[in-house]
């Protein structure tokens, strides 16, 4: 197994969301929050890097609600091992905030850039570039929503704009990669990435429709984007493994360097 850098650690725990088109960003000193306006649902929008006083903890949680209330946004607070106070999971309890219950740990896996993925044999996989055309983009939306069992708004000329803007957006940013997996002409999965040469790549979102799980579709998925991380020229590959993610990340030889818990807050939605 190919060993990994201290840098590639270092950037895999302590990379922070910059402000990007569609993406603003509040930083301040006890938090950072992440709001995504045409990505509505709490993870892509979300407030972590917690830095305060036990005492602060109350009024932190007040403040960043409400960024998000002006939006009418749910939104993800994101713990890391640094977290300051380290009880401020219990604050949140406090205030009605309960723990992700579609996976309230991640692990923080790395992967250097000289390991290698191999894409297995896959009658009927064709890999598009999602970014390339509004339906493409839809199919590959479609297939995570599905994959995640995660809820988006209801089909509408509004939800459907919604999409192009992010759509365009992601091409805006320029390190931005989304790609699908078709099989046999059926959307089957999609997975993201960031691009940050030369620290790193990150993965983003990989996820398969239940009907295609146990082909490998997942592997294939990580073995292109390690293809384009590498032509990138970037150190390493870095991902947050969830439940069903991690088991299948380490077998393909990525290594766990730390991990995030996730607290979903829908009190801002109304």
């Amino acid at each position: 197994m190919a060993a990994v850098s201290q840098a590639l650690i270092d950037f895999a725990n302590h990379h922070r969301q910059q402000a990007a088109p569609g993406i603003e960003v509040v930083v301040t000193p006890r938090y950072q929050a992440s709001i995504q306006p045409d990505f509505p649902i709490a993870g892509p929008n979300s407030v972590g890097w917690i830095r305060c006083s036990a005492t602060d903890a109350g009024e932190v949680i007040r403040e960043a609600r409400a960024i998000f209330a002006s939006h009418h946004l749910a939104f993800m607070w994101t713990v890391d091992p640094e977290a300051e106070p380290p009880d401020f999971a219990d604050h949140l309890a406090k205030h009605g905030v309960q723990p992700d219950p579609h996976g309230a740990e991640a692990r923080v896996m790395v992967m250097s850039i000289d390991a290698t993925v191999e894409s297995p044999p896959i009658k009927g996989l064709e890999i598009r570039d999602a970014l390339a055309d509004l339906d493409t983009f839809r199919l590959a939306d479609g297939a995570a929503v599905e994959a995640f069992e995660a809820d988006m708004p209801v089909e509408s000329p509004g939800s459907i704009a919604m999409q192009e803007r992010r759509r365009l957006n992601f091409r805006a940013q320029g390190n931005r990669y989304l790609l699908l997996a078709m099989v046999d002409g059926e959307p089957a999965g999609a997975a993201g990435m960031g691009l940050y040469p030369p620290a790193a790549a990150i993965l983003q979102g990989g996820a398969v429709r239940p009907k295609f799980r146990g082909r490998g579709i997942y592997r294939a998925l990580v073995a292109a984007r390690q293809e384009i991380a590498r032509r990138a020229g970037v150190d390493g590959l870095t991902v947050w493994g969830g439940d069903m993610s991690a088991p299948i990340l380490a077998g393909l030889g990525f290594e766990k360097v730390g991990w995030r818990r996730f607290y979903v807050d829908n009190s801002t939605a109304r």
